[in-house]
């Protein structure tokens, strides 16, 4: 059980002690995909739905969702975010919209969790906006693309989820 560090030695589960890690700059990528029908798809893009501007919405929700991931995730540490960009990337073949989040923080542990819990709960917020319309659509592909900093380094991923275009 010691090769997970969230586990003690009697397979108790705890949360690691970063306290004498040194503060490094992090950052983490991260995505995740909304797939619809076409015409969920035109009203997004178009900005045309009646609940209001969707992707900004989602927008905002996935900032205020990676600011709490650590009351969201029970292990992860909470942490000064310093910079959050969430862009999306419409796909008009595919009928969906991926989702992209780069967090950065100067901290003693990653920004990953803080990453990917944005690029979920925006993708949620899509749903949520769009499913009197259309409760077909599928969130997929919630990964880690890209991260950087602290003590394993430099990471990216090494292959592209199966349902990205790009």
């Amino acid at each position: 059980m010691a090769d997970f560090s969230h586990m003690d030695q009697q397979g108790r589960v705890r949360m690691v002690d970063v306290g004498d890690k040194d503060k490094t700059a992090r950052r983490a990528v991260a995505m995740s995909i909304v797939i619809m029908n076409a015409e969920t798809f035109k009203k997004v893009a178009g900005n045309r739905m009646r609940k209001g501007n969707v992707l900004e919405t989602a927008r905002i929700a996935g900032i205020m969702a990676a600011k709490q991931t650590h009351l969201l995730i029970p292990m992860c540490h909470p942490i000064q975010i310093r910079h959050l960009q969430i862009d999306f990337y419409p796909d008009e073949s595919a009928c969906s919209f991926r989702i992209e989040t780069s967090a950065r923080a100067d901290d003693r542990t990653g920004v990953e969790m803080e990453a990917m819990v944005a690029a979920a709960v925006a993708a949620l917020t899509i749903y949520d906006m769009c499913k009197s319309h259309d409760r077909e659509m599928v969130v997929t592909d919630v990964c880690l693309l890209e991260k950087s900093g602290g003590k394993s380094g430099h990471y990216t991923r090494s292959r592209t989820p199966q349902n990205t275009s790009t």
